[in-house]
């Protein structure tokens, strides 16, 4: 897969927008002969596994204009720097625990000119701000990102407002039945909007 399917899933994408996504793997090859960033193997479905699927949040909720959105855990951008493309009117901050990854995150966005993303290396707990949206994937489970993103909301219990906005994939009825029972949640399967068979048993989750 070339970026050519992620055009085919999104009507009405600039030219900046398209190049910058053409960009993408050119740039990640790079940076991973140098730091594993991306497992090696998966390269090989770089546009499918990674930024398609940071994609779906995309296509589940629409990110406005001046909203700030928390990339919790970006590893090395994802889903944040396919995000930022996607809404270049929203504010990401995307952080991460490693500073490897983050010098990764802070050389693709300025190699493609992405002018609304702040990276830093930093881990949850030292972040002060709120956040109308807090995105991850399948870093942790959902009562961990509840836990510990939670407060960092700038509304809760609104599902129009914001939330948390996380990508995972499997059997997640546990980890349902771990969230404290004043959060609210959706489960929507990925593969409603994107036919490959990497998307069965893939959702998003959003917790309000």
């Amino acid at each position: 897969m070339d970026a050519s399917r992620i055009f085919s899933y999104f009507n009405g994408l600039t030219d900046t927008q398209k190049d910058q996504y053409n960009q993408l793997k050119a740039l990640y090859l790079e940076w991973n002969s140098k730091i594993n960033v991306i497992s090696r193997k998966d390269m090989d479905h770089f546009y499918e596994h990674h930024v398609l699927h940071s994609l779906a949040i995309a296509k589940y909720f629409e990110l406005l204009p001046g909203m700030r959105v928390m990339d919790l855990g970006t590893g090395g951008g994802f889903p944040g720097i396919p995000l930022a493309i996607m809404f270049p009117q929203t504010d990401f901050y995307l952080i991460d625990g490693t500073g490897k990854k983050i010098n990764v995150v802070n050389a693709v966005k300025d190699a493609i000119g992405l002018k609304n993303v702040v990276a830093e290396h930093k881990r949850a707990e030292e972040v002060k701000d709120k956040f109308d949206v807090i995105t991850g994937r399948a870093v942790m489970t959902l009562p961990e990102i509840a836990n510990l993103a939670g407060n960092k909301l700038r509304i809760r219990g609104d599902e129009e407002a914001g939330g948390i906005l996380y990508l995972k994939g499997g059997d997640l009825s546990e980890e349902f039945k771990g969230l404290n029972r004043f959060w609210k949640y959706k489960k929507t399967a990925v593969s409603k909007w994107f036919t490959e068979d990497y998307f069965i048993e893939k959702f998003v989750v959003h917790l309000y």
